[in-house]
């Protein structure tokens, strides 16, 4: 079924202004002629049956000495009927040229309305070609409308605000697909690899099966770890679908009884640190924070351990001895698969501090990245307390 044609807005706009215009015209007509109507000739009062009374008056008027009474009245009754004339001809001109005015003022204020509509809707034209113009290979279209600071600009910064964010998180997507795509080749190749090299070897032993099963095995640890991190990534981006009241003092604790630390001295200060969230991604957050601080360590180096509640939030801290990090290459290390020059000769996927930054931002918080002068990092993340919570709720 064809649907019928719609007015666009510039039409609707102009019809809106012309139809003020006529009623506003008309409006002012009726009382312009109401009130000329009104008014009368002064000292006389319009009488029935005048103009037949004055047929029969003679035409020429007698002079003022000789008039008779009946040609005084008829010289008034001539005098009021052509006062009436004159009257009734300005209400025909008025009427006559009022309506002639409005209707130009009418047909000016349509072609005004639709010169003015375009021009007032031609940032909206703008902002429609951008939108048109942006997709998902290319967002770098942009409004940037200039002019007074009204509510068609305010319109058109927010678009473009909108379209920079669209931007940033596809670029980030993209990125993060090809990194993972990378990532999960490297055990897929090494497995492919020792298949190859002994399923070739016409005279592989036991021994040989032996250790290809242990390198698939390595491998298939590798490549599931890396999966349960990419897992834990997708997920957060569905925000937090439990909320329960968790201690990171006390899952800090259980962390560490379950880490294997080796020679490396932990110095822990752990005080009541509540939080309203996931208990799983608060455990795999601390985990993450100390398995970093044991990865990118030194074999007899230490880590500092502590939490608290202040002003409403609560933090938990953790610094390591390491290798000096410039502070410029910080926010990379928030970023997935991101790792540093010193950091590349570890085992790691670049995923760590990532899942943590991911974890505190679904839970309100956020995580600061701050190098220490002596080598090493200290990453702080700071969550609103689970008191806090409650009380905005």
């Amino acid at each position: 079924m064809n649907r019928r044609p719609r007015l666009t807005v510039r039409a609707r706009l102009t019809l809106l202004n012309t139809g003020l215009f006529a009623v506003c015209g008309a409006i002012v007509v009726a009382v312009s002629y109401t009130l000329v109507a009104r008014v009368g000739v002064p000292g006389q009062r319009q009488r029935p049956g005048l103009a037949s009374f004055a047929a029969h008056c003679p035409s020429a008027h007698v002079t003022a000495p000789h008039k008779s009474a009946f040609e005084q009245k008829c010289n008034a009754a001539l005098q009021q009927l052509g006062a009436q004339h004159q009257r009734s001809l300005t209400l025909s001109h008025l009427l006559l040229y009022s309506l002639t005015t409005v209707a130009v003022v009418i047909v000016l204020a349509a072609i005004l309305g639709w010169v003015l509509s375009g021009r007032a809707l031609r940032p909206v034209h703008r902002i429609t070609a951008a939108a048109r113009a942006a997709s998902e290979q290319n967002l770098s279209a942009r409004v940037a409308l200039g002019g007074p600071h009204d509510e068609l600009r305010e319109l058109a910064e927010t678009f473009d605000a909108m379209l920079a964010r669209l931007e940033a998180a596809f670029e980030g997507q993209k990125r993060f697909i090809a990194n993972a795509s990378h990532e999960l080749r490297t055990p897929l190749a090494v497995m492919r690899a020792t298949v190859d090299v002994v399923a070739s070897n016409p005279d592989s032993t036991p021994a040989d099966l032996n250790g290809m099963a242990a390198d698939i095995r390595t491998a298939v640890d590798h490549a599931e770890h890396l999966i349960s991190a990419l897992l834990i990534l997708a997920r957060n981006e569905r925000g937090l679908t439990v909320r329960e009241e968790v201690d990171l003092a006390t899952v800090a604790e259980d962390v560490l009884d379950s880490t294997e630390i080796g020679d490396r001295r932990v110095h822990a200060s752990l005080q009541p640190a509540a939080v309203s969230g996931d208990p799983v991604l608060a455990e795999r957050l601390v985990a993450n924070l100390i398995e970093n601080a044991v990865e990118y360590n030194t074999a007899t180096g230490d880590i500092w351990i502590s939490t608290q509640t202040t002003a409403g939030n609560s933090r938990i801290t953790v610094a390591n001895t390491g290798p000096v990090i410039s502070p410029a290459d910080t926010d990379r290390i928030l970023q997935p698969f991101q790792r540093l020059n010193d950091r590349a000769s570890h085992d790691g996927y670049g995923l760590g501090l990532a899942i943590v930054a991911s974890i505190a931002t679904i839970h309100g918080g956020s995580v600061a990245v701050d190098p220490r002068d002596e080598g090493g990092l200290s990453v702080t993340v700071t969550i609103p307390s689970a008191a806090s919570n409650q009380t905005v709720e």
